[in-house]
């Protein structure tokens, strides 16, 4: 009998760009792919972080080299996507999740408030563009080139104060779409993830009993989630057999944008 499909679930060998990949769902998504065979460039501002996860990855017998990228510096970009294609003899997946939050009033104080806007579009949107365009070159070299791109469920319904994060994170999931169009035609998929309410380090701040009322009384699964939940969607959307699958928009949010009360 021959085999019902031969389209392949396998990572082995497939060269991974993280970005935020120090800590939280950025940690978890390098690991992930790591522990399914991939080669994992591990990218953050904060390069020590970075040299660190790539350590803990290579200690457990996997792949992975690290560099520091701040991603609101577009030379920086353009460089460290061309070291890590040349590293690695090319690129097949980009993985978009480098991100920063900050609540501020639209009523603040007009500085206050522009330098929130300024900082969450560069870092959460404009960012995410340059990657695409310093990438490109490279993932059409792939047989199976992936592009994912981490946005929030604060895209689809958002928190009060926070209107620049969710200005930006709404930007992602167009982008997202008018990439899949424009890229399709290419082989080249394009998708997003909006995570809710995950346990990282931004929501760090957030005292234990209020992230449990909170939990229970909007998500289905009626607690946060693990940074792996998100990073195992993540690594999902990248396999060769997902070749179908572009331009879509999934929240990981354990039920929280399907719960009316």
């Amino acid at each position: 009998m021959s085999s019902l499909t031969e389209l392949s679930r396998s990572l082995n060998g497939a060269r991974v760009l993280v970005t935020g990949g120090a800590s939280g769902m950025g940690r978890a998504t390098a690991r992930v792919f790591a522990s399914e065979g991939a080669r994992v460039a591990v990218t953050d501002r904060d390069g020590d972080g970075a040299g660190q996860v790539a350590m803990e990855i290579r200690d457990a017998g996997f792949q992975a080299q690290s560099w520091t990228l701040d991603v609101s510096d577009a030379a920086a970009i353009e460089a460290v996507t061309a070291e890590v294609a040349e590293a690695f003899g090319g690129l097949d997946i980009l993985i978009n999740n480098a991100g920063v939050s900050g609540f501020t009033a639209i009523s603040s104080l007009a500085d206050d408030y522009e330098a929130t806007w300024h900082t969450s579009l560069s870092i959460l949107l404009t960012a995410q563009q340059r990657l695409v365009r310093a990438a490109l070159p490279h993932l059409r070299g792939s047989h199976h080139p992936r592009i994912v791109n981490i946005a929030s469920t604060e895209a689809l319904g958002a928190t009060a104060e926070n209107s620049a994060y969710a200005a930006a994170k709404a930007g992602v999931t167009g982008l997202t779409r008018a990439l899949a169009v424009e890229l399709g035609k290419e082989g080249i998929t394009v998708n997003c993830i909006c995570p809710g309410p995950i346990d990282t380090d931004m929501t760090a701040r957030i005292a234990d009993e209020h992230k449990a009322i909170f939990a229970r009384r909007r998500t289905a699964l009626r607690r946060y989630g693990a940074p792996e939940e998100v990073a195992h969607m993540t690594v999902s959307l990248c396999l060769p057999a997902a070749s179908y699958l572009t331009g879509a928009v999934i929240p990981v949010d354990g039920g929280l944008m399907a719960r009316n009360a």
